[in-house]
């Protein structure tokens, strides 16, 4: 397994549109350990293959305490199930130490294929339906900065930029 770089905002590539895999086989597996590895390390909950400059249809997820409830979500598919919205703090390892309020549905279905190529389906709520809509987002080229105003959001990427800057 290996640490993978992660793009972080504002960097155009996150705007890529993921496409869609075509056979489950072991190369995606392999992304799929080293996002694990990458996201645990990071630390976070959720990791788009989006972010890591990989631009396939590939998430990973795990939102247990114990990081022990590894989830993948190969093609994933959405379908809101309630329309009541859900605020949630969110961040993202692509925007590292900002957090913004994000109104989102609670209740989705979630069908998708796992790490060996099999269909299933879920229902999650609360976190782990966010954090799917979020990583999801992802694969279409969208932030969480894009559900904030333009003046917020500048002001994060103003922040990034400069960072960006000193370390380089």
């Amino acid at each position: 397994m290996a640490l993978l770089p992660i793009l972080e905002f504002p960097d155009p590539r996150l705007r890529t549109v993921a496409k869609p895999v075509a056979n489950v086989d072991d190369d995606i597996r392999k992304l799929v350990d080293d996002m694990f590895e990458t996201m645990y390390e990071a630390p976070g909950i959720g990791l788009a293959a989006s972010q890591v400059n990989v631009h396939k249809q590939v998430i990973v997820i795990d939102v247990s305490e114990e990081r022990n409830e590894p989830l993948v979500f190969i093609n994933p598919k959405i379908e809101v199930l309630d329309a009541n919205l859900f605020d949630y703090e969110e961040g993202c390892l692509s925007i590292p130490g900002f957090y913004e309020s994000v109104s989102r549905p609670e209740h989705v279905r979630v069908t998708a294929l796992n790490r060996d190529g099999t269909e299933f389906t879920i229902e999650p709520e609360g976190l782990l339906a966010v954090c799917i809509q979020h990583e999801m987002d992802h694969l279409q080229g969208k932030l969480f900065v894009d559900y904030i105003s333009n003046m917020k959001r500048q002001r994060i990427r103003k922040k990034l930029e400069k960072q960006h800057k000193a370390k380089a």
